[in-house]
């Protein structure tokens, strides 16, 4: 049997809490998390943060 994967993205604040509730779920086989927008490829919390990476979260 060949397992088919598809791919959600998803937006919704705090993504801490969302990453927990989405670890539960059956199927799910990965959750990650990011920001939205900006300038930076890669920005870290603290970045994201300081308000001037034009991310959100």
């Amino acid at each position: 049997m060949v397992k088919q994967f598809e791919i959600g993205t998803f937006g919704g604040g705090c993504f801490w809490c969302l990453e927990a509730i989405y670890q539960l779920l059956r199927g799910v086989s990965q959750v990650r998390s990011g920001y939205a927008g900006g300038h930076l490829a890669e920005p870290t919390y603290e970045q994201v943060c300081s308000g001037n990476t034009g991310h959100v979260e």
